[in-house]
């Protein structure tokens, strides 16, 4: 099977070369090489597409995109999370022979809405467009979002299955109305209305990406709303319809830690310029922490019948394994750690709260030295503990 799979991408690899051929012979040029300085032109739009696992879909997409934006010059920008399907390879082999073509391969770090950023970062043209790897988006509509930016007749050019002419294709009535709330949570932070704030699919101008860059969370899976919202003034926006079509090769990325960083997206545009989101997720894992201390501690008491001092050691190590469990998988989803990492990590966390609570007991037992009311001693206590943790940990344990 692997072989005939592997049969089957060079076939279409040499329909896409023969087809950059023809192309080549309809612009009277023998090869890519012969192209003078004087015949190059200026790239007109920068094409972003992020992957994971995308592999069988990387051909077709090429073969789609060649055709829809024929007479524009463009560059496609692959940004891939380090694919264990061998999509980096897919990649890189195809832009060893089309110039236009490019792979950046992430190591360690994962999420939709960073690598659209990184790969904007990595690109050339004033004009930069978004789309999904899957073939869901209708890349007949390029051109027209392209030509929206490009004349200046707006800031941004969203590919919409809400306004008319647009659908939601095959989707279930279940998952239509999970979208519809997700777009109506969007417009709490919104600047601008959009009425497919979460599509995946658009085209920015340079300068609007730049102007809100500063501000981006990078959070998550929904990069248009990210970068509506963090925009200094409300875009001039364009919505086009189109029609979402279903997914040929491949598996859909949605799942709960979506819907989850998704509401993470939405508090840190809140109000996350007062507090990082990051630290009242910590905090709130730590309030969880406390009642999971106290009942390993109960349980050591009562049913194990262990000493104080040993019981009270118990409950701390549970209560700083689940802390670390929890703020792994929800609070630093996007820099969690996993296999032999996600032990030198638990380590490093261990030691970190170790630290912190040796602060804790300080500041404590100073501000109660003070002849300052005793709760207030141990809140704030509490408050440098939990700020010490906190901005150790990002650091150390959960390191970008």
């Amino acid at each position: 099977m692997p072989g005939v799979l592997r049969r089957a991408d060079e076939c279409r690899l040499s329909r896409v070369r023969m087809f950059l051929t023809l192309t080549r012979i309809r612009w009277g040029l023998k090869s890519m090489d012969q192209i003078s300085s004087q015949d190059v032109r200026e790239i007109e739009l920068s094409l972003i597409v992020p992957t994971f696992n995308e592999r069988e879909n990387i051909i077709p997409l090429l073969e789609r995109i060649e055709s829809a934006l024929y007479g524009i010059s463009w560059e496609l920008i692959i940004v891939d999370d380090n694919s264990p399907d061998g999509t980096s390879d897919q990649v890189r082999d195809i832009a060893r022979r089309d110039r236009r073509i490019r792979a950046v391969q992430r190591i360690g770090r994962r999420g939709l809405s960073s690598a659209v950023v990184e790969g904007m970062l990595t690109s050339s043209a004033c004009v930069i467009g978004v789309m999904d790897a899957d073939m869901q988006h209708d890349e007949a509509i390029l051109p027209q979002l392209w030509k929206a930016v490009a004349r200046g007749e707006c800031d941004l050019a969203v590919g919409s299955r809400y306004v008319q002419g647009g659908g939601m294709g095959e989707w279930d009535q279940k998952r239509q109305s999970i979208s519809r709330g997700a777009t109506w949570l969007a417009s709490l932070v919104l600047k601008t209305h959009i009425s497919d704030p979460m599509s995946g699919f658009f085209v920015v101008s340079r300068r609007a990406f730049e102007a809100s860059l500063p501000r981006l969370s990078m959070i998550g899976f929904k990069i248009l709303v990210d970068l509506a919202a963090s925009a200094p003034q409300p875009l001039k926006v364009l919505e086009v319809p189109y029609e979402f079509r279903t997914r040929s090769f491949g598996e859909s990325k949605l799942d709960s830690a979506v819907v989850w960083e998704y509401l993470v997206l939405l508090a840190d545009k809140l109000f996350g310029h007062i507090v990082p989101v990051r630290f009242v997720l910590f905090v709130a894992v730590g309030a969880l922490g406390l009642l999971v201390h106290l009942a390993a501690l109960g349980l050591a008491l009562n049913l194990l019948h262990l000493t104080f001092l040993l019981a009270q050691s118990v409950a701390v190590l549970v209560a700083m394994t689940f802390n670390f469990t929890v703020n792994n998988f929800f609070t630093y989803r996007d820099r969690r750690r996993t296999g032999i990492s996600f032990i030198y990590g638990l380590i490093s966390f261990y030691l970190v709260c170790l630290v912190g609570a040796v602060a804790n007991v300080g500041v404590g037992i100073y501000i109660y030295d003070a002849q300052i009311t005793w709760w207030l001693a141990g809140v704030a206590g509490a408050i440098v503990g939990a700020v010490w943790n906190y901005a150790v940990s990002s650091v150390f344990t959960w390191k970008k």
